[in-house]
């Protein structure tokens, strides 16, 4: 087991100097995120003529880097301190996303560069993320209620994000969206450098292989951690790959723009009622009790396949939205409470690149699918895919009984 180069002095209460300003930096650039992904990237591709092939392209070009890279920003991550890494990340992704908003203002730009200013800016989440996962440990002592906490966030900024960009849409233009969406990334960065947190940059003088070695020997003798990764990876490809490109898709196709980010709103205040209910269950058992939760998932799918109106296709994904935060609220929790700090960053890079490697794959691969078979076959198998799921993760007895860190 590897030892900490620091010494971590969490507060002593939850809403400390240090969490308001880290708070405020998530809240901002959840906002900009979820105003892009999907309601902007999906409204402007097929405006542009991409169709729902481009959407999954384009969303595929916005997680695959994320899922490819984020292992590296692990590294970077433990080598330099998360505040630093996450700051660079959030400027680059100002710059960026403000390219990408030129382009649209401009005209219509090609597919190609669409596709490679939403890599880059991937990249930058990939070098982002694992800071995120490492801070909020060192930041609160109940580090379960600081998770809860920042989903209820980030799911109202669901809620908002997509209504937001709805509105922006109807009365301005997708480039107009995309530079508010850069902007939230200075705002956060800003709110980054202010935190006082101060973390010994650590002094090892190892190769980027040895640290990429050293994250996977944590990572690989956690039979419930990459247990739960590998059964990600089976539902990213059949469920929620496939459903976000397909889902989202038919809604705008058959139920317009505004529809569109109604539903997704819809979806963020059921993570809302997810975050809430997190704040205070705490399950001995907490990745037997996210399992049971993510059930809530089938209700959007079951909307969907079976036609159903606006308004129970908008209860179904509350119901989704709730069920999903419940599950992510407690790995996150687990993952956070039952890895060392020192090497935290890699660890989380790890779990989310297995997280996220495979649903590129599903919501490319969605499109062609569904062309040929039809949408509803489609909705049906992932939905039986997602009953699958969450019977693996109750059938692991490494990750069904995983108690709750005290």
């Amino acid at each position: 087991m590897l030892h900490s180069p620091e010494t971590i002095q969490p507060s002593k209460r939850l809403w400390s100097r240090d969490f308001v300003f880290f708070f405020a930096a998530r809240t901002v650039s959840i906002l900009g995120d979820q105003m892009l992904v999907p309601t902007t990237i999906t409204v402007a591709m097929l405006q542009v003529g991409y169709g729902v092939t481009g959407v999954g392209y384009a969303l595929a070009a916005y997680t695959a880097p994320l899922a490819l890279l984020v292992v590296f920003g692990g590294v970077l991550v433990d080598r330099f301190t998360p505040v630093r890494v996450m700051v660079v990340a959030d400027m680059a992704r100002l710059v960026l996303y403000g390219v990408l908003a030129i382009s649209f203002a401009a005209g219509t730009p090609d597919l190609w560069l669409i596709l490679t200013l939403l890599a880059l800016g991937s990249i930058g989440t990939a070098a982002f993320q694992p800071g995120y996962a490492s801070v909020i440990p060192r930041i609160a002592d109940d580090v379960q209620k600081a998770n809860a906490v920042i989903r209820v966030t980030e799911a109202l900024m669901t809620v908002a994000g997509p209504a937001v960009a709805g509105l922006l849409l109807a009365f301005s233009s997708v480039s107009v969206v995309l530079a508010l969406n850069a902007a939230t990334f200075g705002v956060s960065g800003v709110c980054l450098l202010a935190l006082r947190l101060r973390i010994t940059r650590s002094t090892r003088r190892t190769s980027l292989r040895r640290d990429l070695v050293q994250g996977w020997q944590e990572f690989s003798t956690r039979g419930w951690l990459w247990g739960v990764i590998v059964i990600w990876m089976f539902y990213q490809t059949t469920v929620n790959g496939p459903f976000i490109t397909l889902g989202q898709s038919l809604i705008t196709i058959e139920h317009g723009e505004g529809t569109l980010g109604f539903i997704m709103s819809m979806f963020g205040l059921g993570s809302v009622l997810g975050g809430l209910v997190a704040v205070r269950l705490k399950p001995p058992y907490p990745l037997r009790g996210g399992a049971i939760a993510l059930v809530g998932t089938a209700f959007s799918l079951l909307a969907m396949a079976l036609h159903q109106p606006p308004p129970v296709i908008a209860a179904g994904y509350i119901l989704h939205g709730a069920g999903s935060a419940l599950w992510l609220i407690m790995f996150q929790t687990s993952v956070q409470t039952k890895i060392p700090p020192d090497v935290l960053g890699r660890v989380h890079a790890y779990d989310v690149a297995g997280s996220l490697i495979m649903k590129p794959v599903g919501q490319m691969a969605v499109g062609p699918v569904a062309l040929g078979v039809g949408a509803v076959p489609v909705l049906f198998f992932s939905l039986a895919m997602l009953l699958a799921t969450v019977g693996l993760l109750l059938a692991v007895p490494s990750i069904r009984n995983l108690r709750r860190a005290t």
